[in-house]
């Protein structure tokens, strides 16, 4: 399976947003909802276009209501994330999946709620450590080229 989950905007209830919404909550009806970090929303989608598609029927309220949407691809890692954007070019096949690992979006966990995302390319192998403050866990988000240049 493969889980979509949208980050909510520190300003808003982004439950609340989404499904007092007829589209959005029809988007989302057939899903399981489930709420792995604060103020987010996750389903689990059949496979990684399943996941782009879903998220391309949502993008109305991603601009509005979401921080960050992010795709864990079990083929592509179990435990590090994709940004839209990279789920989408792996999907595409514009880049290969064994090709997605060097760029990532570290943010702190503090308390269950994403914080201060930390840039960072992986050195020999490993993530370099989290350091912009102190936190109990992170959440590594892999990105396409334009978002770590951009």
């Amino acid at each position: 399976m493969t889980r979509v989950c949208l980050l909510g905007d520190p300003d808003v209830n982004l439950s609340y947003e989404l499904l007092s919404r007829e589209t959005a909550r029809e988007a989302l009806a057939t899903y399981e909802i489930a709420e792995p970090f604060t103020n987010s929303v996750a389903v689990d989608t059949v496979s990684l276009g399943t996941a782009v598609s879903l998220l391309n029927d949502l993008d109305w309220y991603l601009v509005r209501f979401v921080a960050e949407a992010i795709v864990l691809e079990p083929s592509v890692s179990r435990s590090e994330w994709l940004s839209r954007d990279l789920a989408r070019e792996v999907r595409d096949g514009v880049v290969p999946p064994e090709e997605t690992d060097q760029r990532l979006k570290v943010f702190g966990l503090v308390d269950g709620e994403p914080v201060e995302p930390l840039f960072v390319r992986r050195t020999q192998g490993e993530v370099p450590e989290y350091d912009l403050r102190d936190v109990e866990e992170t959440l590594v988000v892999r990105v396409s080229e334009s978002e770590f240049s951009g």
